[in-house]
């Protein structure tokens, strides 16, 4: 399939593609001036994690994501709201990277964690399980040989994903990347032998220097169609949007914070984003990119007032009071609770509470018990 771009179609996309390019720089420059600009970026990745489970038919809510993510569920986790939080994580590490690392061979190896799980790993898991037997003896006497097995292993590949992004893995190493083959499954039920990832990658990764002869947003607009075409990962579809945020900040288009793709696009019919002609979705796109940029930016006015409100509260107290801190906390989070402000302050939760009461935040649960807040 071809995804250049004929000067129809340009013609075409020119009017969205100025409405978007303008939103997205004005939310990056509004960001990076914004005393408050720290605090959207780290909320962002919250509410993109959970917009990219809307795109994919899922709902998981932003609050269940935050406990998730502080280790302070209410309940069970479920399947969506696992997801929800690798996404988190990722972005967390795409964010915390080089702004062109998640798109080379190295960050999408690391990200799609495909390092030569399945026959090394096995081996691995087998030879230090007969070592952990020939030192201790019997396996009635050693019960967790089995599982120290499997955790030196998991340490094992987590090291070799180190050394491939610092790059001290040899080259041949490094070049040996590929999808961890399912041998437990003869029958290809639980996978499709003809789904190359490692070669539906590298063929996505062609569509780069394309992308790069282009403005900023159209190219990551065509990234994004080509992923969505070419569907490389059958379990991480969501990472196609990630990296097109990655895109725009190693373009250098979004410095300021990790651009928030998912929570404009969730906002686009499904219809149009699935559209069978190809300049209706390349326009659903770069509409989602500008309503994200909006709505970035009335998140940025609303932070900033509840910022301004807060240091009311706090302005003239000494200066080692817990409460700008406090301030700074409830600004990163959509919601935070006494127990997740005593452990970010190390106080008591008596003494979270009081924090709370002084600075003067909303209560969105209105419940005795569980009692959370945020900036509504």
């Amino acid at each position: 399939m071809r995804y250049d771009i004929d000067g129809a179609m340009l013609q075409t996309l020119l009017p969205f593609l100025a409405s978007a390019e303008d939103a997205v720089a004005r939310l990056d420059e509004r960001v990076l001036r914004s005393p408050v600009g720290e605090g959207f970026a780290e909320r962002s990745h919250f509410f993109d994690a959970a917009g990219a489970l809307w795109v994919a038919g899922e709902l998981v809510h932003v609050e269940d994501l935050v406990l998730h993510d502080a280790h302070m569920d209410s309940r069970a986790p479920s399947h969506e709201l696992t997801i929800a939080h690798s996404v988190l994580r990722t972005r967390r590490r795409i964010w915390t990277g080089e702004p062109s690392w998640a798109l080379g061979a190295s960050g999408l190896a690391t990200l799609t964690a495909t390092m030569g799980e399945g026959e090394g790993t096995a081996q691995e898991a087998k030879g230090l399980t007969v070592v952990g037997a020939d030192d201790e003896g019997d396996d009635e006497d050693t019960p967790l040989a089995a599982e120290m097995a499997e955790i030196d292993a998991l340490l094992a590949r987590s090291q070799k994903l180190i050394d491939i992004h610092t790059g001290k893995a040899p080259a041949g190493e490094t070049a040996a990347i590929s999808p961890a083959k399912r041998n437990e499954d003869p029958l290809g039920l639980l996978g499709d032998e003809e789904w190359d990832e490692e070669q539906r990658l590298a063929e996505w990764r062609g569509v780069l220097p394309l992308a790069d002869r282009l403005p900023p947003v159209l190219g990551a607009v065509i990234l994004f169609e080509a992923w969505d075409r070419i569907e490389p990962l059958r379990r991480q579809h969501w990472l196609g949007g990630l990296l097109v945020e990655s895109y725009l900040r190693a373009r250098g288009k979004v410095a300021s914070h990790l651009f928030s793709f998912y929570g404009g696009l969730k906002l686009v019919r499904h219809e149009r984003r699935r559209a069978r002609d190809r300049a209706t979705r390349l326009q659903a796109f770069l509409e989602a990119m500008q309503l994200a940029a909006a709505a970035g930016l009335k998140e940025i006015d609303r932070l900033s007032l509840a910022r301004t409100q807060m240091e009311l509260r706090f302005r003239g107290r000494r200066s080692n009071s817990s409460l700008p801190e406090l301030a700074d906390f409830i600004l990163s989070r959509p919601m935070v609770s006494a127990a997740m402000i005593a452990r970010q302050l190390r106080i008591t939760p008596r003494g979270a509470l009081n924090l709370v009461n002084e600075i003067g935040i909303r209560e969105i649960t209105g419940r005795g018990r569980y009692r959370a807040w945020g900036i509504i």
